[in-house]
């Protein structure tokens, strides 16, 4: 049995993952009724930030999603490796796991269109941006096997102790480089008048004291 010529885009399965896609939908175009069940939506899960799903049933059903967009993604969009090629290590590069996520949604919501616009800037914008970004960053470090983060010592010292406190100082010295808050002006005390009759006026009410 022959193959297919081209494989269809795996969508986002499991049952948390269609949760949080759904509350997310309803969040902008439920009832009241849904909003007011949902919450504040700042709250939500979105699953294009995987640091934002802290729900381990869910975070283990957007990593299998993931996975499987990475498979489909380098074997349906990557003729030669040296163009780009999301390496098998993947999972162990921050940076990328913060762009396949975006990548992955936005594709999802591409195939959501009732026209061919959104996967069109998908395929103009989307991939080209992706691609350039993980050639330059990656280069080819991981294509026989995982590199260790080339800025790992430096980020160490940006982590010390005495740079920490360095930068924490500089932080100081220009809050107080521009002068103490300012506080409102004091109303000038007020000065009553006299009345012919002897009593105490206020000039500006005319109220007698």
């Amino acid at each position: 049995m022959s193959e297919p010529l081209v494989l269809p885009f795996p969508p986002p399965d499991g049952v948390e993952l269609k949760k949080a896609y759904r509350n997310l939908y309803l969040s902008a175009n439920g009832t009241e009724a849904d909003k007011k069940r949902i919450g504040n939506p700042a709250n939500l899960p979105r699953p294009w930030d995987p640091a934002s799903c802290t729900n381990p049933a869910l975070r283990r059903e957007l990593w299998t999603w993931l996975e499987k967009f990475v498979i489909w993604f380098n074997h349906e969009y990557v003729w030669d490796h040296n163009a780009g090629m999301i390496p098998a290590c993947w999972p162990q590069h921050p940076h990328l796991v913060h762009e396949i996520a975006v990548l992955a949604d936005q594709r999802r919501r591409a195939g959501l269109d009732p026209t061919s616009s959104a996967l069109e800037e998908w395929h103009r914008f989307g991939i080209p941006g992706f691609l350039e970004r993980l050639k330059t960053r990656t280069k080819n470090s991981c294509d026989e096997h995982h590199t260790t983060w080339p800025a790992e010592g430096r980020q160490g010292r940006n982590l010390s102790r005495a740079v920490v406190a360095k930068r924490k100082q500089g932080f100081g010295d220009d809050v107080a480089s521009v002068g103490p808050s300012p506080r409102e002006p004091r109303p000038a005390p007020l000065r009553l008048a006299r009345a012919r009759s002897g009593e105490l006026v206020n000039p500006v009410t005319g109220e007698v004291l």
